[in-house]
């Protein structure tokens, strides 16, 4: 886990580029070799659910030595897959990415050698998975809207919650796109509702793209 934990920065740092990029790289190619498999995911709230959905299965992702890699936005997955896929780290590979930016993962993953003319189920076959909309949306809809409000009511915010609400912008929109817009408003409120939503998830509802990414890893 240890091995996980200062690969992810490492990595982070050399497909940042810049100063300290030679010391990063280096110290990536060090761990690498304690590494299963690496995950691609578009944000901090992905790696927060995979991880949280992985522990309610009884497993540690980093012990197992799989690394979940924030990219930080989905436009900087053709470094990431420079520095890790075939002509850098050449590690196993996996990710996850919202359906509005899944033309990015496609043409570098067919960049750099991982397929041609990638169709959904071929992304799927590599490992990579596709949100509709995005996770949030995914978990709102596998908790259905009362649930979601429960678990707002429980992190204490369910006041804040219906101010929101009654904003002129959000009134006549659903209570599905409200909830999802809700979880944007604050830094880090995304990652902690990805938790908390997880933790409150039936997992026999679990949303598909996370499902079947954590069956592949």
């Amino acid at each position: 886990m240890d091995e996980v934990r200062r690969f992810r920065p490492a990595l982070i740092a050399w497909a940042a580029g810049g100063a300290g990029a030679d010391e990063a790289a280096a110290a990536a190619r060090e761990l690498a070799g304690g590494l299963r498999t690496v995950v691609l995911v578009e944000g901090g709230s992905d790696q927060v659910a995979l991880e949280a959905l992985a522990t309610r299965h009884g497993r540690d992702l980093g012990a197992e030595g799989v690394a979940v890699v924030p990219l930080g936005g989905a436009t900087s997955i053709g470094r990431f897959l420079d520095v890790c896929g075939p002509a850098g780290l050449g590690l196993p590979l996996a990710g996850l990415c919202d359906i509005g930016e899944e033309r990015h993962f496609r043409r570098h993953l067919e960049r750099v050698g991982l397929g041609s003319g990638l169709t959904p189920a071929a992304l799927e076959t590599l490992g990579f998975h596709v949100c509709v909309a995005d996770l949030e949306d995914e978990l709102i809809r596998a908790l259905g809207a009362e649930g979601v409000c429960q678990v707002i009511e429980a992190q204490g915010e369910l006041r804040p919650f219906l101010t929101f609400q009654g904003q002129p912008a959000q009134r006549d929109r659903p209570v599905e796109h409200q909830l999802r817009r809700f979880m944007g408003t604050h830094s880090g409120r995304k990652a902690l509702y990805a938790q908390a939503l997880v933790a409150h998830l039936d997992l026999d509802r679990v949303p598909r793209p996370l499902e079947r990414l954590l069956a592949y890893v």
